[in-house]
């Protein structure tokens, strides 16, 4: 019997966005972290977001704990404006200033082109940093769409550049 092969038409959504992400445990304080987080941002994903077309859970592994997801969005102003909402623009914020045990990452892919990749506290790294040069996240590499575009934002980050990077501005 054939393998009914199928396909699908994604002409309707040309600025698709797909993002896969991760916690990774890496002391014993992530898994507090983790389990605490889990359940809001699994919240916040359910009530779907304007621009949300299908999150699903993923385990990364399991030793250590390593979880995440892939989700599918219309398009990256949706992202971002979903990123710069409650709960998650909190919960990042709160991440940049003490990773609580843990690393976090994600990599995107855009249907017209362009990958973006972002890794926070991933040692050992994992996805394309481990092959591609891995370099500081400053100036145009800060933001996703000065990654994926060199463009500017044009909203601003949820943690402004020179506010993360206080000490050395100072």
């Amino acid at each position: 019997m054939r393998v009914n092969r199928t396909t699908v038409d994604l002409s309707g959504y040309p600025d698709l966005v797909v993002i896969y992400l991760g916690m990774r445990v890496r002391r014993p304080r992530g898994m507090l972290r983790l389990l605490g987080l889990g359940p809001k941002l699994y919240r916040s994903h359910r009530d779907r977001p304007d621009g949300l077309l299908l999150h699903e859970d993923v385990v990364w592994g399991l030793f250590p704990p390593h979880w995440g997801a892939r989700q599918y969005w219309r398009d990256l102003d949706s992202l971002e404006r979903w990123t710069r909402s409650e709960p998650h623009r909190d919960w990042w914020a709160k991440f940049l200033k003490d990773s609580g045990g843990t690393g976090f990452w994600h990599e995107a892919y855009f249907a017209r082109g362009g990958i973006d990749a972002m890794y926070d506290d991933m040692a050992p790294a994992t996805g394309m940093a481990r092959f591609a040069p891995v370099i500081a996240s400053r100036g145009p590499m800060f933001s996703t769409r000065g990654r994926v575009h060199g463009e500017n934002p044009e909203v601003a980050p949820v943690v402004a550049e020179n506010s993360y990077y206080r000490d050395e501005y100072e």
